[in-house]
């Protein structure tokens, strides 16, 4: 683990459907509010979006360990069977607004004619503001770090047979 690296999570789910039929990015960058919403109670709001330079975003709200997270996700690989989403996170913590950077990738890997496997990857990093903002709090980062990272592999074991199941609604609808 990095110095600065709060979670380092994998959780893997089965999806429904043959691997020829998945895209992930297509089902990122097309899924429904509702749909999101369905993948977790943690889930507020979600919508998509472009950089100037024309990279697509989804924008993801939840609520992860009582604090408010707007997610920013910005596409660095996009390929049918695999998607890294890299955002620089707005947080809402009961100690002040703050940012964290979050590294998001999900990959399939087929595991039969009519069935593959989803993993979801997910790294998070203390910027230097928050840094900042613990240190200025008194919390020790290590401390921060050993208090989130369940909180992080619940919500990504949570989230990931959901998000599975609905990647598979949309394989089987195209």
């Amino acid at each position: 683990m990095q110095a600065n690296q709060i979670i380092d999570v994998k959780s893997s789910a089965i999806v429904n459907a043959p691997i020829e039929k998945v895209d992930i990015p297509s089902w990122c960058f097309g899924l429904t509010e509702e749909e999101y919403m369905g993948c977790s109670p943690a889930h507020v709001a979600a919508g998509s979006t472009k950089t100037p330079d024309g990279k697509r975003v989804c924008i993801n709200v939840e609520t992860i360990g009582g604090s408010l997270m707007v997610q920013h996700f910005v596409e660095t690989l996009s390929q049918k069977d695999h998607l890294v989403l890299n955002s620089d996170s707005d947080v809402f913590t009961p100690y002040g607004r703050t940012t964290v950077h979050v590294q998001w990738e999900l990959t399939v890997k087929k595991v039969s004619e009519d069935r593959c496997e989803l993993t979801t990857h997910v790294q998070s990093f203390a910027t230097d503001e928050m840094l900042g903002l613990l240190n200025r709090q008194g919390i020790p980062f290590d401390l921060f770090r050993s208090q989130n990272l369940p909180i992080g592999i619940a919500h990504n074991e949570q989230e990931t047979p959901r998000f599975a199941a609905s990647i598979a609604r949309a394989a089987l609808r195209h």
